[in-house]
């Protein structure tokens, strides 16, 4: 901002002050020169000039804190003095100019409208009327001076003219100053959009990694801790599935702040952030580093549909009793929508081994139709005679936001005649859904959490 900017910034938010230091300046000026033009006596009429100019430089001040009274008075002022004999006192009246000016400029639209009709009636015909009756001509007297009324009108014309310029640049300005400030309002409250929508999706992925591979470990520390006496190869069994558990949980953990970093390193100048919507969240997510660690790890793909047999496989090594089935024609899918399918049944497997009992028979499906995917995954345990009684927790929560994500259902619940059933179905892409690109359209069916959603 230079310095024009900064003096025209300074003038705008001291107005009273200026303008009361101009009205000061102006009446060191106009009392010395007040003059009645038409007086027949100037000696006599000093006083009266010099009083009204006075009244006329007194709402000078408010002209632009208050521009309305200030141009009420001043014009009250000029009228008045013409109806007691003083037709035009030079140079006082020019204030009517600048009343005109300010009222137009900083004024409402009917206030200027008014001022200007006035000032036309005041040219035209009270200025004559005032002279005639001062001179003593009648009729002949207000011919006389009609030229000098047109001549008053004509100017405060020109200068209404050039108010309504400068009225329309300020409107125009104070336009511009608004839009920047609801605009930087709007980019703050997107970015608070974004950040809360990745931190959801962070929390999700998180809880996913660390619930499902701590529920492994947890359930094998213990059965090696009451088989190490009895039965040292199991014990050793457990500890190899402690250890690979462990490997993997790392690896996911590694993709998962890959993700981030790559985010921080591909970050926008300061000023330029841009919101990160749940749609674009939850597709980033399936690019991450590879099994590498470092800013040069090379990008791996995060899980899918084609990685669930290996997720069975995995539960079956921790001692589930996993039935796997796939029905239909396997179809490409969207990076991030593979992932939701993945999660919801690594969330439901950890749902299942920490809350389904003993020796649970577990039943994982993927059926494909023509316009959707269906997961669907099955116990015949325990985890459901609490249901009833238990909050919503993140992982439930979880596996709903992933479905909403990208316009699915989710249904779990109770099942008849004991268990829980958890199922996920997805519009495929291309089959009048709401994808990846939209914000979801469908609505969720939510039924009552299982005790193990408290994780």
């Amino acid at each position: 901002m230079g310095w024009y900017e900064r003096t025209g910034r300074w003038f705008e938010m001291h107005r009273f002050g200026v303008d009361l230091t101009t009205a000061v300046l102006l009446a060191l000026f106009m009392l010395v020169s007040a003059t009645d033009l038409y007086a027949t006596s100037p000696y006599l009429s000093r006083t009266g000039s010099i009083a009204w100019t006075v009244a006329l430089l007194a709402p000078l001040p408010w002209r632009r804190t208050r521009p309305v009274p200030s141009a009420v008075a001043i014009f009250a002022v000029a009228l008045a003095h013409m109806v007691v004999g003083f037709p035009m006192i030079m140079p006082g009246d020019l204030l009517v100019l600048v009343a005109l000016f300010s009222v137009t400029t900083y004024g409402p639209t009917w206030a200027h409208i008014t001022a200007i009709s006035a000032t036309a009636v005041g040219s035209v015909v009270a200025l004559p009327i005032a002279v005639a009756a001062r001179s003593g001509l009648g009729a002949s007297g207000i011919i006389e001076t009609i030229p000098v009324g047109l001549f008053c009108l004509v100017t405060g014309l020109a200068v209404w003219a050039f108010a309504l310029v400068r009225r329309s640049r300020r409107v125009a300005m104070d336009a511009l100053r608004d839009r920047a400030h609801r605009l930087e309002i709007e980019r703050d409250q997107q970015a608070r959009i974004g950040a809360a929508a990745e931190r959801a999706r962070i929390a999700r992925e998180m809880h996913d990694i660390v619930a499902h591979s701590l529920s492994i470990v947890v359930a094998q520390a213990d059965g090696g801790r009451y088989a190490a006496a009895a039965d040292p190869p199991a014990a050793v069994q457990a500890l190899a599935t402690i250890s690979e558990t462990g490997r993997s949980a790392l690896t996911d953990m590694r993709r998962l702040l890959g993700v981030l970093r790559s985010h921080d390193d591909d970050a926008p100048p300061a000023g330029e952030d841009a919101p990160v919507t749940p749609a674009v969240a939850d597709t980033t997510a399936a690019r991450a580093p590879a099994s590498g660690e470092g800013p040069t790890a090379r990008p791996a793909p995060q899980p899918g549909v084609g990685e669930l047999e290996d997720l069975v496989g995995q539960a079956r090594a921790g001692g589930l009793r996993v039935a796997f089935a796939r029905i239909g024609d396997e179809r490409p899918l969207p990076a991030g929508m593979g992932l939701t399918l993945y999660r919801v049944c690594q969330e439901s497997l950890s749902n299942v081994r920490k809350h389904a009992g003993p020796d649970p028979a577990v039943s994982v499906a993927v059926a494909w139709a023509r316009d959707t995917v269906r997961l669907e995954v099955t116990d015949d345990g325990r985890g459901a005679a609490a249901s009833a009684h238990a909050d919503p927790g993140f992982g439930l929560r979880g596996m709903h936001e992933r479905a909403n994500l990208y316009g699915g259902t989710l249904e779990a619940g109770p099942r008849r005649g004991g268990g829980f059933r958890v199922l996920l179905e997805l519009p495929l892409p291309g089959a009048g859904a709401a994808t990846t690109t939209g914000p979801p359209t469908s609505t969720t069916t939510a039924t009552p959490a299982p005790p193990e959603e408290n994780a």
